[in-house]
């Protein structure tokens, strides 16, 4: 059995002949930019004299396109769910080659629309989040008020908004140390807005496995890491409440974040990095930007690969955990997935994804580190 597709366009299901000219689908999810959707038709001359898919309507600005993959034997999963936002139409002279690329952007787009100056008052961030949330329809999701901001009180430091719905959440959503995202899980028009610490803790949705070379679960993997970054935050601040001079102290070495191995980033760089940060803020808040900051910085290893979703067993979500297995002691075990690009033909869906971690697992015992198995 195979993973099937399945195409919505404004609530309709897709009819097959767009299945059968479909040249290329790709579908990205990101944790930190909207999902997108890029897709090419050829364009052939109707019976009427115009031009398919062009002038008949399909893909008018705002059409909303969905799409479900599902994973044999498992639910389906409602990977997009968006907008069509613009097109490219390339005419050629050559039989054949005429064709249209339509592009959408998920539903966070809908946040996107008109800018908006309001003063946040009495509400703390998450409960900001969820009220600009429910006025697109979306759901908050329950853990958008978890390792919340403290309320905001127009005598301290007001919560002031300048800008599009999507540029405020995701400026907040940053400086809490969270991810600002809006997604569908198995059900399109069923949006959930996400404000949300990254849930390391989870258990895992998939299995990367490279235990046996003639059954390795991907095509390829590719690590890197970084230590150009800080291991911890300097920062101070004096109350803005009172007219006291004594500052309070934001330092801090602490993400707040749960390591995915063993080391994390200060264990495993070894060499302390300190960033002074002057960012304007009450005491409380200031302590939520220092773990914001070193929460960035953890994510220093990264794993970039290429699979199937049948040969995975599942399809790959933004915001879940995955486990890797036999890709040796400093890379074996949990990984957040921060992205993943789907590439849908009518025979295979292929993954191509990038995963972070905030650890490296145990220190080789000794002697030349383990190859991987089948002599690599």
């Amino acid at each position: 059995m195979t993973a099937t597709i399945q195409l919505g366009l404004d609530g309709s299901p897709a009819p097959s002949t767009l299945y059968d000219a479909i040249q290329l689908l790709e579908v990205e999810e990101n944790a930190d930019r909207p999902g997108a959707l890029l897709m090419r038709l050829p364009v052939n001359r109707t019976s009427s004299g115009d031009l398919q898919f062009v002038g008949d309507g399909t893909f008018e600005p705002n059409t909303n396109v969905t799409v479900l993959v599902t994973p044999a034997g498992q639910a389906a999963q409602c990977i997009f769910d968006g907008y069509v936002l613009s097109w490219h139409l390339h005419l050629d002279r050559t039989s054949g080659a005429s064709t249209i690329e339509v592009w959408a952007e998920d539903a966070s787009w809908l946040m996107s629309i008109g800018d908006t100056v309001r003063e946040w008052t009495g509400m703390t961030d998450g409960e900001v989040a969820n009220e600009i949330f429910s006025a697109y329809g979306f759901t908050a999701a329950d853990a958008n008020t978890d390792d919340d901001s403290p309320q905001h009180d127009p005598d301290q430091h007001s919560l002031f908004q300048r800008g599009t719905d999507l540029q405020f959440l995701r400026g907040l959503a940053r400086r809490n140390g969270k991810l600002c995202r809006v997604a569908c899980t198995d059900t399109p028009g069923d949006r959930t807005g996400y404000f949300i610490t990254p849930a390391v803790d989870g258990d895992p949705a998939a299995t990367i496995s490279l235990v046996d070379p003639e059954t390795w679960s991907v095509d390829s993997l590719e690590f890197d890491w970084d230590v150009m970054r800080p291991t911890e935050v300097d920062a101070s601040q004096v109350p803005l409440d009172d007219d006291s001079e004594d500052s309070v102290d934001g330092s801090s070495t602490d993400s707040g974040l749960t390591p995915l191995d063993a080391r994390d980033y200060p264990t495993y760089a070894g060499q302390a990095t300190t960033l002074l940060l002057t960012a304007t803020a009450d005491a409380p808040e200031l302590t939520l930007r220092t773990a914001a900051t070193l929460r960035e910085a953890g994510w220093f290893v990264r794993c970039r690969g290429e699979t199937t979703v049948d040969r995975l067993g599942a399809t790959l979500r933004v915001g879940s955990v995955v486990t890797i297995e036999g890709a040796g002691s400093l890379h074996s075990g949990n990984w957040f997935v921060w992205s993943v690009r789907n590439q849908i033909t009518v025979d295979v869906v292929k993954l191509q994804f990038t995963l972070l971690r905030n650890a490296m697992g145990p220190a080789p015992a000794g002697g030349l580190p383990g190859g991987l198995p089948g002599g690599l």
